[in-house]
């Protein structure tokens, strides 16, 4: 699609939501107005550097003209000045624009449930685990979200087989969205004598939390059953039938949450795991149904895809959907991670440009 046409069709949206904004009987629905007000935002920020490109375009018309039709030497030298600038300006401002036309996605705004599983490598896999753990909590605590752990399975070397951690905060699911899938450490392991370097695989899964009223769980399509909680704890852990077990009778989905003393505590914990797990199972229905065009943008996303290389004897963290290497290890796993986020999310948004031009 022609660049000048699509921003002529966002200004004319502008002017519509505009209107609506203005509507008293807006704020009535409030899923409704909040959509509004997100578009509102959105072809803000659009419309204005719209405003700034029409008038780079201006300017390099203006200049042009001036060079031809003005006698002043001066003049006419100010005049190319102005429109060397203004030209080295238009193809940054396009490309700016360009990425800006990507939409919001509005789960991007979403807090999740971040799933953290050990894979390949036994202990020293379970102890990955807890260091990306740590990681995303670093990362959390950088953004100013919040962090929450809803399940913990501990393993005897002080590592996880897998944790669950609910995430909220500001534009969660849209910075760490990308991070779905196999990730790889390549290290020596504390445990190993004879300095032999180890390859493990650890699955994360990034899912974005569900609103109650955005999925409907029936009573008659889930199984509760409660137990007593196993494994280490307090006194009261397995002594009481604190733990709970959902089963979502249509999808299979097992859900078990035993972190809690209370069975009231963890029944509703398990209840917002499952929930996020059916959104999750949702929109990739919806995401294959529209796959073709956006099959290629930072990989599948599957469980099964390795996506990045932690190589620790090199210093060096890789991502392997968009061949993008950083060093200084250590301060990544500190939750540095800003431009690896930064270059997944501006590469999918380029690929999804070249299926809308």
């Amino acid at each position: 699609m022609d660049l000048l046409k699509k921003l002529d069709e966002c200004e004319k949206r502008f002017s519509e939501v505009n209107e609506l904004v203005m509507d008293a009987n807006l704020v009535k629905d409030q899923k409704k107005y909040k959509d509004t007000m997100r578009e509102h935002g959105y072809l803000t920020e659009v419309c204005a550097l719209y405003d700034e490109y029409k008038k780079v375009l201006q300017g390099i018309k203006d200049a042009k003209e001036m060079i031809t039709a003005e006698d002043d030497v001066e003049m006419r030298e100010m005049a190319r000045e102005e429109l060397k600038e203004l030209e080295e300006r238009q193809p940054k401002l396009e490309e700016e624009i360009k990425l800006k036309l990507v939409p919001p996605d509005p789960l991007d705004e979403k807090n999740i449930i971040l799933e953290i599983r050990s894979a390949a490598g036994g202990d020293e896999a379970s102890l990955f685990v807890r260091d990306l753990w740590e990681m995303y909590c670093h990362l959390a605590d950088r953004k100013g979200w919040q962090h929450e752990t809803m399940e913990a399975q501990e393993t005897e070397v002080g590592g996880f087989n897998k944790i669950v951690t609910s995430i909220s905060g500001k534009f969660v699911y849209g910075t760490i969205r990308y991070e779905s899938g196999v990730h790889r450490v390549q290290r020596v392991p504390a445990t190993e004598s004879q300095g032999r370097l180890q390859t493990s695989t650890v699955t994360v899964a990034v899912l974005p939390e569900a609103e109650e009223t955005e999925i409907e769980i029936k009573d008659s399509d889930v199984r509760i059953d409660v137990m007593r909680a196993g494994g280490p704890g307090g006194q009261c852990v397995n002594t009481t039938d604190s733990a709970v077990r959902l089963t979502h009778i249509p999808t299979g989905i097992v859900v078990i949450q035993q972190d809690e003393k209370s069975q009231i505590k963890n029944k509703a914990k398990a209840f917002r795991v499952l929930r996020a797990r059916l959104f999750d199972l949702e929109e990739s229905k919806k995401q294959a149904e529209r796959a073709d065009a956006r099959k290629n943008m930072v990989g599948s996303g599957a469980r099964s895809e390795k996506i990045r290389t932690y190589n620790y004897p090199q210093d060096r963290v890789t991502d392997h959907r968009i061949n993008y290497s950083q060093h200084n290890l250590p301060s990544f796993m500190m939750g540095d991670m800003d431009d690896m986020l930064d270059a997944l999310n501006v590469y999918a948004k380029e690929e999804q440009l070249k299926a809308d031009f």
